[in-house]
């Protein structure tokens, strides 16, 4: 399904319209619940969450800490399974995949950004950023991979370790890496979350870059500001979607935010 928009009813604010199902969506959910059984009780993280997200959108899913934003992501990316309801991303099935199935659909389909970064420390820049085109078996992965370290202004690192680089520079070869790969849908869990707000905007930037050029990107963020730059914002509070928005005249350019 994909969105169109209409205005929001009366009272409701004007700074942004809701977001309506219609057309295709790379990213379906119907009904998703997942609960997790504790020591002090069954905790609901997802509570029947539906959603329709479009192709080539920069969607920012917001919420405070516990809302099961992260949960949200975890169920997109297959890194985890609801306890009731449907999920389908690039026309695929996932709650009805095999393990096999969906191991090949975390390779061909979905890319995580984390807020951690999660490099392998003893590879280089060229190195992390080439394992994601391997795993994706795209060739020639080596040039592939120096291509898009230099596109994100990182083409002089390309032989440094993590540790040699900024945390900036670290998020930026995550993004590399996940470029690498050129699967259609890239998940990003915080991705600023640990950086000084002048590289938060650049990277922001990166993400924007990669909506543009056609690919979905999700982020989940407590930061509302970051919302401001969104095609669609998704919204959860205890685990339900309370509601799906997108701003007024259009999404505001990264520079443009201030947190």
């Amino acid at each position: 399904m994909r969105a169109f928009l209409r205005p929001k009813a009366a009272g409701t604010g004007p700074e942004e319209t809701e977001v309506t199902p219609g057309g295709d969506a790379i990213i379906r959910l119907e009904g998703v619940t997942k609960r997790f059984v504790t020591p002090a009780g069954t905790v609901v993280a997802l509570d029947a969450a539906t959603l329709s997200i479009a192709a080539a959108q920069l969607v920012v899913v917001l919420g405070p800490s516990g809302s099961g934003k992260t949960t949200l992501l975890n169920m997109i990316g297959a890194l985890d399974t609801p306890t009731e309801g449907a999920i389908e991303v690039a026309g695929q099935r996932i709650t009805d995949l095999s393990r096999q199935q969906l191991f090949a659909y975390r390779r061909k389909t979905v890319t995580f950004v984390f807020q951690a970064f999660n490099l392998f420390p003893e590879l280089t820049a060229l190195e992390n950023v080439r394992f994601g085109a391997e795993a994706s078996g795209r060739r020639p992965a080596g040039e592939l991979a120096a291509q898009i370290l230099r596109d994100v202004k990182l083409g002089d690192r390309l032989h440094h370790f993590p540790h040699e680089l900024s945390g900036g520079e670290q998020q930026r070869v995550a993004i590399a890496r996940s470029l690498a790969t050129g699967n259609p849908v890239l998940l990003a869990d915080e991705p600023t979350g640990e950086l000084d707000f002048r590289t938060g905007i650049e990277i922001l930037q990166l993400l924007r870059d990669r909506a543009t050029t056609g690919q979905s990107v999700v982020i989940v963020t407590h930061n509302r500001e970051i919302a401001r730059m969104a095609d669609v914002v998704v919204e959860l509070s205890n685990g339900r979607v309370i509601s799906v928005t997108a701003p007024v005249g259009g999404p505001a350019k990264p520079g443009e935010l201030h947190w």
